[in-house]
């Protein structure tokens, strides 16, 4: 994140050069959004350090969940930098004016587009492999940033040979359009996130892996929750056991459990599962061959899936 930063001060003196010089209003839109990634970037920046603090007293889960704000943050701010992009657009229809060195315009487009692309695909690279929305966020924003200046490089080239240039403006409000399109998508991901919207993908994910490893003590899970901290996911669910084990002996299981899902996920994971006794009704899903006090007849294997093992209910055969 440092480094892009760093290069984003750079790319950001190039465009407004360009514009300088060519006194486009597409270049200054692209120029106006370097700003943003500038901003977004420091607070994307300082969330990483802040979401790295280990856990304390007054954030007994972590500091992670700053990075969603972060990726609000960056959506808001894209948001109101396209908008404005659009404003300016808007405007210059009714004030045209041509433009100058747009060749030179055109190579520092091309430049700019280029390296926005490869930090893109190095910061959601780097943040997926991190499980770090904050990067993954700024990495798509610049992934943004590069596909504008593919329209701004095309937009040029065509104005270079025809002169047309009415397309200027045509490209600014075309720009500004996609931008806001961005920053409020990156603002739905922030909502969803702080108010915990379900992981599917990671639910599922561990469904199938429970039901390929589990053990045949383990004869329900239910009340399973996924939640992400940032970086951290914290799992919580109800395991029903056989009534008769030990507390040593559930403690043991609920273990097992545990490990597996860690071994399973490739980053750090928190498990919280509290243990059920086992009822009458359990009998009929119960694979434990060697159970001396069953009560009725095993019916079938449950298989496990989303619809049954959210809800806070002991599963039966029927």
């Amino acid at each position: 994140m440092k480094l892009v930063l760093a290069i984003s001060f750079v790319l950001m003196g190039l465009k407004f050069l360009a514009y300088y010089l060519t006194h486009s209003n597409a270049i200054l839109t692209d120029a106006i959004e370097s700003i943003v990634n500038i901003l977004a970037g420091s607070f994307a920046l300082y969330s990483l350090y802040y979401a790295a603090k280990p856990k304390d007293e007054d954030h007994p889960y972590g500091h992670g969940k700053i990075e969603f704000l972060s990726t609000g943050v960056e959506g808001g701010m894209v948001t109101l930098a396209g908008a404005a992009m659009l404003i300016k657009g808007i405007a210059s229809v009714f004030s045209p004016h041509d433009l100058e060195n747009v060749d030179i315009g055109l190579a520092i487009s091309v430049f700019s587009g280029l390296v926005n692309f490869l930090l893109a695909r190095v910061l959601i690279k780097k943040g997926t492999a991190l499980h770090s929305s904050t990067m993954v966020a700024d990495g798509k924003h610049l992934l943004t940033d590069t596909w504008s200046s593919v329209g701004l490089v095309i937009g040029l080239i065509v104005i270079y040979f025809t002169h047309l240039f009415w397309i200027d403006y045509v490209i600014t409000i075309g720009l500004g359009i996609l931008i806001i399109y961005t920053g409020i998508n990156l603002v739905k991901e922030s909502i969803f996130n702080l108010l915990d919207k379900a992981d599917v993908g990671k639910i599922e994910h561990l469904i199938a892996v429970l039901n390929t490893k589990r053990n045949p003590s383990w004869i329900d899970i239910h009340n399973l929750r996924v939640v992400k901290y940032g970086s951290v996911v914290h799992v919580d669910c109800h395991m029903t056991l056989p009534w008769y084990y030990t507390l040593e002996e559930s403690h043991k299981e609920v273990d097992d459990l545990d490990k597996l899902a860690t071994t399973e996920f490739s980053h750090e994971i928190e498990f919280f599962i509290h243990a059920d006794p086992c009822l009458p009704k359990s009998c009929s899903i119960c694979e434990m061959k060697d159970c001396k006090v069953r009560k009725n007849d095993f019916v079938k294997r449950l298989e496990w899936n989303m619809s049954n093992v959210l809800p806070d209910t002991k599963h039966t055969a029927s």
